[in-house]
């Protein structure tokens, strides 16, 4: 069971024994994590506008309602 794990560590990466698939990996790797940072970025994007809209929509409400004679 020893000799199928690698002993470097729980948070270090396993050598390869070529340097071209490690290279490969890392190119593929940046580009997804590319992606995945520009669909967080929009999401997020999206959260603040969305808050920023109910909160005016509150505020409205808020000034509506205390308008209100009972």
């Amino acid at each position: 069971m020893t000799m199928l794990m690698h002993t470097r560590g729980p948070f270090k990466p396993a050598s390869y024994s070529s340097g071209e698939r490690d290279t490969a990996g890392t190119g593929i790797t940046n580009a997804h994590l590319a992606i995945v940072r520009q669909f967080c970025r929009y999401a997020l994007t999206m959260l603040i506008v969305g808050g920023v809209v109910a909160g005016i929509i509150a505020l409205k409400a808020a000034i509506a309602l205390s308008r209100l004679s009972y």
